[in-house]
């Protein structure tokens, strides 16, 4: 089987199960529960040595993510070090249409294509080991390495698939089908080995995965 073939049939299920996620969703009745919760803009701006600095999100890419709460920053240690990009979107329901999505439907439309992609695990407070998705990401000569998870009640997903399938229980278990989409990018600076821009990436989001129940609740 192509590659293309395989990109068309992975395409067509995950079409076919946000379809079927809206239609559960939308068939829920009675009030839903919308946990108390902190705003983005409260996530510290000062991160172990990183101090961050807002930027705006454009109003067509506003219009793509609907209705949710969002974030885009950049932190920087000094001058001389590579920059980390953080973007959180944030749901606090999925009933209404408005759901996370992958990084990989709207990255190709930026001019970025995926070069490579895989798995890490990161650590968060209290021991837990997490799994989290990685993508080595290019424009012309331009690389960038890419992290991100779907993040609810306390749980971290890679798989979009599995995030839709934990939203349909949740809504059903605990009448929530609140969640977030959490991605962290830096370049990858030319001659640096891979290695040591994953670890730099990996290093800034276990201390974002400590501080992020306040912001998204468990």
């Amino acid at each position: 089987m192509s590659q293309a073939t395989q990109s068309w049939i992975r395409f067509g299920l995950a079409l076919a199960l946000l379809a079927a996620t809206g239609l559960f969703l939308a068939a829920r009745s009675g009030s839903e529960n919308l946990p108390a919760r902190e705003p983005l803009a409260k996530i510290p701006s000062e991160l172990d040595g990183w101090v961050g600095r807002d930027s705006e999100i454009d109003d067509d890419a506003l219009r793509v993510l609907g209705d949710g709460e969002f974030l885009l920053r950049y932190y920087n240690r000094s001058p001389e070090e590579p920059w980390i990009n953080l973007f959180v979107a944030y749901f606090p329901t999925q009933r209404t249409g408005s759901t996370m999505h992958s990084p990989q439907n709207c990255l190709p439309g930026a001019g970025w294509l995926p070069i490579q992609s895989g798995r890490i695990p990161l650590h968060r407070p209290g021991g837990e080991i997490v799994t989290v998705n990685r993508y080595i990401i290019a424009m012309g000569l331009d690389r960038q390495l890419v992290l991100y998870w779907y993040q609810s009640h306390g749980r971290i997903v890679a798989s979009e698939y599995g995030a839709k399938i934990y939203l349909v229980l949740d809504s059903m278990r605990y009448n929530r089908s609140d969640g977030a989409l959490v991605r962290v990018v830096t370049p990858l600076m030319r001659g640096e080995e891979e290695e040591k821009a994953t670890r730099r990436a990996s290093v800034f989001a276990e201390t974002i995965l400590s501080r992020m129940d306040p912001f998204i609740p468990r």
